[in-house]
């Protein structure tokens, strides 16, 4: 395990063998004073090697948001372990040792659960790369005051549902605030062009992105230029019809 990737003190790691486009190596579930954090898919191997890091014993399951590849194995596990409760909080509630910090975007339930300046930041950040936002899942005018809440915060690190961790919270956050406002500005640039087509749209806002190369990035560049969209259109920033 290379030095950045190191869990901080008092947290284990437990990644999920689902790797994809999407979960880049693996979901990640996590351990702090007993309590599990997004338990991942309903994959037997995984949970058990959860509860094995746990010596045996859970207090207690707690989810960033309800999507399969993180809460899939929740009531599993719970079994498992003797009934132990699953809690989704809302912002300000506490499970556990952790706090909640509401951060729709990537889902409208979309949670990050902080312990001490440690932040489980669920599909919010991803340790490499971009998250995920689609149209329905709260709003990129959400997501960035999601992000500008994070970015508020004293972090030490940041955990994320997928990939290594960020030991710069400050930085990453930043580069996630500039990169959505540069997707936003290719897009005003070619509406104010008069390009309409969606295909168009993608290709002259996604430049800098090979989106031939996979049908799934294609797709995530176009719900997230949907996202786009309608954030503009509820700002009146959308060109009028003509």
């Amino acid at each position: 395990m290379e030095a950045a990737d190191r869990a901080p003190h008092g947290v284990v790691r437990v990644r999920a063998d689902n790797p994809s486009a999407m979960t880049l190596d693996g979901t990640n579930t996590y351990l702090v004073e007993g309590w599990v954090v997004d338990p991942g898919p309903e994959d037997e191997r995984h949970l058990e090697a959860v509860l094995e890091a746990a010596g045996g014993r859970l207090a207690g399951i707690v989810i960033t948001h309800a999507h399969p590849d993180h809460d899939g194995g929740a009531a599993a596990l719970a079994a498992a372990a003797g009934g132990v409760p699953v809690v989704r909080p809302r912002d300000g509630e506490n499970a556990g040792p952790l706090r909640a910090l509401a951060t729709p975007g990537h889902s409208p339930d979309h949670v990050a659960l902080l312990y001490g300046r440690i932040c489980f930041a669920g599909d919010a950040v991803a340790g490499i790369g971009s998250s995920f936002v689609p149209a329905d899942g709260g709003g990129m005018a959400a997501y960035l005051d999601s992000l500008r809440r994070l970015r508020a915060l004293d972090l030490e690190v940041l955990c994320p549902g997928h990939g290594p961790f960020v030991t710069d919270p400050a930085a990453k956050l930043d580069e996630y605030i500039a990169h959505r406002l540069e997707r936003e500005s290719k897009i005003v640039a070619a509406l104010e062009r008069g390009i309409r087509d969606r295909d168009d749209l993608l290709e002259a806002a996604w430049d800098d992105t090979p989106l031939h190369v996979s049908p799934m990035l294609r797709w995530a560049a176009g719900t997230t230029l949907d996202a786009h969209l309608e954030k503009l259109a509820a700002e009146g920033r959308l060109p009028k019809a003509t």
